[in-house]
């Protein structure tokens, strides 16, 4: 048993420095990224220890440990990560047993990056509560049983999931995630800055529920056992070690259908391919002929049919609706939020070659010069502009409208053209220098040692299209300035269509050359899944 813990810790380990090993730029974007999480997680320590001297100081930390074991649940199933074992039919051919699999498959999810940056988070959240030698005492138990549980949660939920996920139709159920990710990430927007205006003290009927639910129940213990309410902690302790016992045996129960049951789930309907040819058979008649035309047609293929494309597309739509319109209702907005269609639109356009995965060996047979890239590329990017296009201006209309703001109309709608060409330009240009490879059997969207990478690639494309947005932004503030009225300012509209094409047009002719003198690195990147 021992042995195949070690074993499976060392697998994690490997896995993790093969990745690192492949180039120099993943290193240091893991170094990077780790760095930035782990000062994160140190800097917080002292904020919660001043945050313990407040009144609802511990209504804080109760909530946090609650939110971050939601995360723990449901992030690793949608969202990067370098856990590979998180996967556990990859080792279902091995004979080995289920409870001692399961065994080190735990003792290697605290080992990482992940597990330290969750510890250091969890230990700010139980000093907040903690007074005297028996709350201390009480928080040491705590912080072991919450972090227990909230790995045991990820091992659990992945496990009991893996067959639906990894399945054809099953991944067509991660674009409901997209939604429910974006939405619920604005309630926590709307909710801090609620907390901001109303104090503290708003969160109290939320802590009180979430104190006896595990794993923020052990956290509440720390601060029953502080005021001398020791029935209440050992009550909240045992209840978060017997959600620990719990999920165990699901997981437990999860890993022995997994290792003794054939899988079936790829099974395909009968009429499944009849139906998918009818999702894209009426548009592909007007789209263009020849190369770009056919470009065109597999991006709209990838959209239609591909769950993790997908999933990218739902939350893109989903983010750059909720968010002008949210703030609008709330008439707290600015009419720029309209931006958001474009921005969260234009994002798809990065990772191009990614998306194809190892069949884009057969894209690569066919671009044999730096015209052929450019083709290629164009192709892609007109496909995104045939959706984002016309959103981006519904989601700009609006917005306009439900501020009432009809004046700023041009202005705005020349904003978003703006900057859906400088994502365009950006996305190629990170697309042919920043290539990653996406998992098509598997619960992650990044393969072990890119996930940095891709990070990398997504927020420098990002602050390049700021950058290139840059000279139309100031003309926009400076005729804005100058304006008579609100409607003089519209030769703008035509302007930021002019502009956004144009740096569309020119990230595309610079990103084409960079495809084309490194396709076998682009391949060798993008096939690793």
């Amino acid at each position: 048993m021992t042995n195949l813990t070690g074993t499976v810790v060392r697998l994690k380990l490997s896995l993790l420095r093969g990745g690192l090993r492949q180039s120099r730029g993943r290193r240091d974007a893991f170094i990077v990224s780790s760095s930035f999480a782990l000062l994160f997680a140190l800097a917080q320590l002292p904020g919660m220890v001043l945050l313990s001297r407040q009144p609802h100081g511990e209504v804080v930390s109760v909530t946090a440990t609650a939110v971050l074991a939601l995360g723990w649940a449901f992030l690793p199933l949608f969202f990067p990560t370098g856990d590979e074992t998180l996967d556990p039919t990859r080792l279902v051919m091995l004979p080995l047993r289920p409870l001692p699999l399961m065994r080190a498959l735990l003792v290697s999810s605290l080992v990482g990056v992940g597990p330290l940056v969750t510890l250091l988070l969890l230990l700010g959240c139980v000093l907040v509560p903690a007074r005297g030698a028996v709350g201390r005492l009480t928080a040491v138990v705590a912080l072991v049983l919450a972090l227990l549980v909230c790995v045991a949660l990820a091992r659990a939920v992945a496990a009991a999931n893996v067959r639906l996920l990894t399945s054809r139709r099953g991944r067509d159920l991660a674009v409901l995630s997209g939604l429910v990710i974006a939405i619920g990430g604005q309630l926590v927007n709307f909710g801090a800055r609620r907390l901001g205006s109303g104090g503290l003290g708003q969160l109290r009927p939320v802590a009180d529920v979430l104190s006896w639910v595990p794993p923020a129940s052990a956290v509440a213990a720390v601060r029953s056992a502080s005021e001398g309410s020791y029935g209440s902690a050992l009550a909240q302790l045992a209840l978060t070690a017997a959600a620990l016992v719990a999920l165990v045996v699901g997981w437990a129960r999860s890993m022995t259908k997994l290792m003794t049951t054939p899988d079936g789930s790829t099974l395909q309907a009968a009429d499944g391919g009849r139906a998918e040819r009818r999702g894209t058979g009426g548009l592909t008649r007007l789209l263009p002929a020849g190369r770009t035309g056919a470009v065109m047609e597999r991006t709209l293929r990838y959209v239609w049919r591909d769950p993790k494309t997908k999933a990218g597309w739902v939350t893109s739509l989903a983010v750059g609706l909720l968010i002008p319109v949210f703030y609008a209702l709330q008439h707290t907005g600015s009419v720029y939020f309209a931006c958001f269609a474009a921005g969260m639109l234009g994002l798809q356009m990065y990772n191009q070659f990614g998306q194809d995965t190892s069949a884009f060996w057969m894209v690569a047979l066919t671009v044999s010069s730096p015209r052929d890239a450019y083709e290629e590329l164009r192709g892609r990017a007109l496909a995104l502009l045939l959706i984002t296009l016309p959103y981006a201006a519904l989601v700009t209309v609006l917005n306009v409208a439900l501020l009432g703001a009809w004046p700023m109309l041009p202005r705005v709608l020349g904003m978003s053209l703006a900057l859906l060409g400088a994502m365009l330009a950006a996305g190629a240009w990170a697309s042919a220098r920043y290539p990653y490879s996406i998992p098509q059997e598997g619960l992650k969207s990044v393969v072990p040692g890119q996930a940095g990478l891709a990070w990398i690639g997504i927020f420098g494309g990002m602050l390049t299209a700021a950058v290139l947005c840059a000279p139309y932004i100031a003309l926009t503030v400076w005729l804005t300035h100058g304006a008579d009225g609100a409607w003089s300012t519209w030769p703008l509209l035509p302007v930021g269509a002019v502009y956004g094409a144009g740096i569309a047009l020119l990230g595309l002719r610079l990103a084409a050359p960079r495809a084309a003198g490194r396709l076998p690195e682009i391949l060798a990147a993008v096939s690793k899944g």
